[in-house]
């Protein structure tokens, strides 16, 4: 249908701009970019910063909302060959996505997750990371090739939302 005269829009998913001349810029995937303070980030290329760690082993990244950015960083990772404590992980991740990206793609978050859910071709959704982090409604799961691992990682958010302090930690 021409513009202007259509029935109804297909959301592909995909997200595109117009420039001065009318060109169409096709972007990507909306849910493959995170956008921070205006900032368009790639999940893809913060997800291979953090793979390069020999800490982590597998990673999915996903927009968050923030307050203050609009959307933040959520970075959700596999163990890899280094055990490292979570502190020094998180330390460590962040000041390598720094170095390879910039400081405005640090992730806000990181939580270790045992697996991340894929779809049956491998892919991991991400639209459910972030789905999990919110609290949100989690959609259409039907899809997935490992439908456990929604709870694992729904532990997981959990567990790094509310940490538990010790009894040391509190005198």
């Amino acid at each position: 249908a021409g513009h202007g005269d259509h029935g109804a829009y297909y959301v592909a998913g995909d997200g595109a701009t117009v420039d001065a001349d009318g060109y169409v810029w096709i972007l990507g995937r909306l849910d493959d970019v995170v956008n921070v303070s205006g900032h368009r980030l790639s999940t893809i290329e913060i997800e291979s910063s953090l793979v390069a760690h020999p800490g982590v082993g597998e990673a999915g990244v996903t927009g968050i909302f923030d307050q203050i950015t609009g959307q933040a960083v959520a970075a959700f990772v596999v163990d890899g060959a280094s055990r490292l404590s979570d502190a020094d992980l998180e330390r460590e991740l962040r000041a390598q996505i720094t170095r390879d990206i910039g400081p405005i793609a640090k992730p806000k978050v990181i939580v270790r997750v045992p697996e991340l859910p894929k779809t049956r071709s491998g892919k991991i959704l991400r639209r459910l990371l972030a789905q999990l982090w919110q609290d949100d409604p989690l959609g259409d799961t039907t899809s997935l090739q490992n439908p456990w691992a929604v709870d694992s990682v729904r532990d997981a958010v959990r567990a790094a939302q509310h940490p538990r302090v010790s009894p040391k930690e509190t005198t």
